[in-house]
């Protein structure tokens, strides 16, 4: 009996700064997995063609010059992980995911060759994060200016955000096993409301009495919680646990800044939201982290 070929790490390239770096990250990650690297470029030179419509051109025409530029870069490359060249025809909004399938990760930069400069993301990362099948990583242009000082220990860090009430196993193991590959530690990051805010008898909204040290420290044991398994199957990973009250976003990208990759989960379908749906915490981190983002799409079970 053969044994399956593992899946391979896919790169989008597009001739861009944005995606030259997009492609450094991934031969990287690549070679920690021990996995083939597929480098795509999809051309949207086809007429006529409509968002829904994947049109396939050869797979690598030879008048594709953004592979023929990568392949040539990557020549004189000593010991890369084995390499794929592709080239399609059609949108990347709708490619990219399509090929997803296909995929155990998926990497590009946040804005492709023709975005605008002054978009922070461009419409084919949006579309990947937000559709794939796989987990897919953004690599931020370099210099992203992230707001707000969050003391962090030295040494690299995988953050990861944790809904404490509603814990995603999917994404808290993709942050435990790239720690594990790379030596990093993984920074759980939990956020909790506060002022808590009740509705009154005078139909207005008023702060309660509930105490927040209280909060915090029911916040900090859910956390714990929700991070016990992967402290077990992962024992030599070591963990931090960062609390604190606010916007989960906010504390998400403050802590990317120096970081290795922040880590955060695409919304589960349920039956108001049967579609896709990146989320605002996740599109937040997307649109200002500092650091790589890692958006993990939801087990394949919870997906119908």
């Amino acid at each position: 009996m053969s044994t399956p070929h593992p899946l391979p790490v896919v790169a989008a390239v597009d001739g861009s700064d944005d995606s030259r770096r997009a492609l450094e990250w991934a031969l990287a990650e690549a070679a920690r997995r021990e996995a083939d690297l597929r480098i795509v470029h999809v051309r949207q030179y086809a007429p006529g063609l409509q968002p829904a419509v994947l049109v396939a051109g050869p797979d690598e025409p030879v008048d594709d010059q953004v592979i023929g530029a990568v392949r040539k870069a990557l020549e004189s490359r000593e010991g890369p992980p084995p390499l794929e060249f592709i080239s399609r025809e059609g949108l990347p909004a709708a490619v990219l995911p399509e090929m997803s399938t296909e995929a155990r990760l998926l990497v590009l930069g946040s804005r492709g060759r023709g975005g605008f400069a002054s978009l922070l993301l461009g419409s084919n990362g949006v579309a990947a994060a937000r559709d794939a099948a796989c987990p897919v990583v953004v690599v931020p242009p370099p210099g992203r200016v992230v707001h707000g000082e969050v003391p962090v220990r030295p040494g690299p860090r995988v953050v990861v955000g944790v809904q404490t009430d509603d814990p995603d196993a999917t994404v808290l193991g993709f942050a435990f096993e790239h720690a594990a590959r790379t030596g990093a530690r993984v920074q759980v990051v939990a956020a909790y409301p506060w002022p808590a805010l009740a509705w009154s008898a005078f139909g207005d909204f008023t702060p309660t009495t509930v105490d927040q040290e209280a909060a915090e420290r029911e916040t900090l044991r859910l956390a714990e919680e929700a991070v016990a398994e992967r402290r077990k199957s992962h024992p030599e990973v070591e963990v931090d646990l960062f609390v604190a009250a606010g916007d989960a976003a906010g504390h998400l990208v403050a802590n990317s800044r120096e970081a290795e990759l922040v880590v955060v989960g695409r919304h589960r379908r349920r039956f108001t939201r049967p579609a896709p749906i990146l989320g605002s915490v996740t599109q937040a981190v997307l649109l200002h982290a500092a650091s790589p983002v890692a958006v993990v799409p939801p087990a394949p079970a919870e997906r119908g």
